[in-house]
């Protein structure tokens, strides 16, 4: 404790620890993007003094940053040849019946893919397989999409390409100690939790899993089938004015469902149906994809966008080139916390919102006044550039496959096989991970598995910004003394403990805060913090950096505490608790097996 308070009378220590207060502030408010909080902070350390330009901006030239930026066209490369298809067919195959054998195919089978490519294309490429299945068995979602995220998870631990997060570690690990981790350095470690993990979503009673079913007893896709919600205006010249909603040919022709009735400044709510419409009315309905696709087509209506100027009247509906997609908000989207109005989203992304989905919950406002959140899933209609432009974009998250992107299958074979040559060349020869990750990149190019502005698009600048900007954390820390300082208070905590105990600690310390703020970001605070605390516990630092890599990866306890699962719950009509209560088993399964693995592998010394 006397060195903490030494080290914090330093005024660069005080400096520091204000940014890192700042930091955090901003992470857990998400007032602007995770990664302009990442380069405001190496800002502010270079601008007090607190770290020279070299020492703050080290990161961004890092081995392990390199190596994720190479990953990203090689995992692109991949997708694109058809390297899932397998993985697909096998789940539409007839030997998948059951949401348990579904459960026991993402645990075993595309978990261990999560290792080598990274997970959030892996969830983004299956989930409407999983969802075209539940809709064949008549099985709801929500049995089967959160266990689809967390065998992504745990697969994500399996080497160190599984995720950005592995780098993050090894980067600092490679400043600490001149000891960056190699491939497969935590992967004994790594593969008795995948089984243990593997075990608990194959044998968690179904009852943790939520059936979001309807009140008559069906399938939770008939709900699907009914989740948009969006806006329609009756037009003067409408047969529908004048009739009841109950004998228009609105309700006979089409599975909607009127929310609301906005008739000038009047709000009508159900019941509705012996209501006769006006011409001028707006209708808040809630309707099926299909059917909002056939209502563009209808002329007793028309879909009115989030300008409400501008309606889509039918011809425009059908303009050659218009391609309908869905767009999910990923966590950290800048575009969360804003209407579509406020953020004049056809202008800027030459894109219409035909409707919106969140989850399970119905949205009562119109569509231009809807305040977006993370997770919500968007209907668009825009021009095939625009949608590529979509897919570049760290805002939304494309979820249709466009037809020029569907697999290149001659390419198939030269993709996985300079994928495998990827993993191999460092395995076997004293060939550096980056440099064998680079070669790969320009083999994918080289051999026309992917196109030179596909690299481009599928490298992912948010993460490289923030991960290389989260790395001045830990050179700020160790320069400043606060690293040994708050190790040395958190050593007089626990004396007395015994390592594992200690390890326990430092594991739940991490998934805590992984909840609130992004995995990197603990990492990038905790590493070099829990690291010190090594020579006290008589363990390696790397048993200790490996323990804050393993509570930052393993998020089961929100929907917020890792992007995959963001991305299921929309469509799985997930609940915030029900991510709680079906990942809480598996977080205690953890919290005592890591640190007892890390234990037997590394020992005391």
């Amino acid at each position: 404790m006397v060195e903490l308070i030494s080290a914090i009378q330093d005024p660069m220590a005080q400096v520091t620890l204000g940014v890192l207060v700042l930091a955090v502030v901003l992470f857990i408010s998400g007032v602007i993007a995770p990664e302009l909080t990442g380069l405001l902070s190496v800002g502010l350390l270079m601008a007090t003094g607190v770290l020279r330009p070299d020492e703050a901006l080290i990161g961004f030239g890092s081995p392990a940053l390199i190596t994720l930026l190479g990953l990203f066209p090689v995992s692109a490369a991949l997708f694109k040849s058809g390297a899932l298809d397998r993985l697909r067919g096998l789940i539409a195959s007839e030997r998948i019946r059951t949401p348990r054998r579904l459960i026991a195919l993402m645990a075993f089978v595309i978990a261990p893919v999560s290792g080598v490519v990274p997970n959030t294309p892996v969830v983004a490429s299956l989930l409407p397989v999983v969802e075209t299945w539940c809709h064949r068995r008549g099985i709801s979602p929500s049995r089967v999409l959160l266990p689809l995220s967390f065998s992504t998870v745990l697969g994500g631990t399996l080497t160190l390409l599984g995720s950005s997060v592995n780098l993050l570690v090894s980067d600092i690990s490679q400043q600490l100690y001149n000891a960056p981790f190699e491939l497969f350095t935590f992967t004994l470690i790594s593969i008795p939790i995948w089984l243990a993990g593997a075990l608990y979503l194959i044998l968690a009673p179904a009852a943790l899993l939520p059936d979001r079913r309807d009140d008559s007893g069906e399938s939770a896709l008939n709900l699907e089938r009914s989740s948009y919600c969006t806006e329609v205006t009756i037009p003067n010249d409408s047969e529908l004015v004048g009739r009841s909603l109950l004998h228009s040919r609105l309700q006979r022709r089409f599975d909607v469902d009127v929310l609301e009735i906005q008739r000038g400044r009047e709000r009508l709510f159900p019941p509705l149906a012996d209501r006769r419409l006006q011409a001028g009315d707006r209708l808040l309905l809630r309707v099926t994809r299909q059917d909002l696709l056939r209502l563009q087509q209808d002329h007793t209506i028309q879909l009115t966008t989030q300008d409400s100027s501008h309606p889509i009247t039918p011809d425009q509906s059908t303009v050659s080139g218009q391609k309908t997609v869905e767009v999910l908000l990923p966590a950290g989207s800048t575009l969360a916390g804003a209407s579509l109005r406020e953020l004049r989203f056809r202008q800027r992304h030459n894109a219409t919102v035909l409707a919106l989905r969140r989850g399970q919950d119905t949205v009562q406002e119109r569509l231009g006044q809807v305040v977006l959140r993370e997770g919500d899933v968007l209907l668009l209609q825009a021009p095939l550039d625009s949608i590529r432009g979509l897919q570049s974009s760290n805002d939304l998250l494309v979820l249709d496959r466009l037809e020029d992107d569907l697999p290149t299958v001659r390419r198939k074979p030269v993709a996985v096989g300079i994928a495998i040559t990827m993993l191999v060349l460092p395995t076997v020869t004293t060939m550096p991970l980056v440099a064998s990750v680079l070669l790969a990149t320009v083999a994918v190019v080289a051999t026309g598995c992917l196109r030179l502005g596909e690299l481009q698009r599928s490298i992912r600048l948010d993460v490289i910004l923030l991960l290389g900007s989260l790395t001045s954390f830990s050179v700020a820390l160790q320069r400043t003394g606060l690293a040994d300082g708050l190790a040395s208070a958190l050593q007089h905590w626990l004396v007395g403990w015994p390592a594992y105990g200690s390890l326990v600690v430092v594991f739940i310390g991490t998934t805590l805060l992984t909840q609130v703020i992004s995995n990197a970001a603990s990492v990038a605070l905790l590493a070099p913090v829990a690291a010190q605390l090594a020579p006290s516990l008589g363990l390696e630092p790397m048993a200790l950096l490996i323990t804050v890599l393993f509570g930052a990866s393993q998020s089961f306890l929100t929907p917020v505490g890792y992007q995959t699962n963001l991305m299921v719950f929309g469509p799985g009509r997930y609940r915030f608790l029900d991510v709680t209560r079906y990942g809480a088993g598996l977080t205690l399964m953890m919290t005592l097996l890591v640190p007892a693995l890390i234990l037997w592998r590394y020992g005391q010394s």
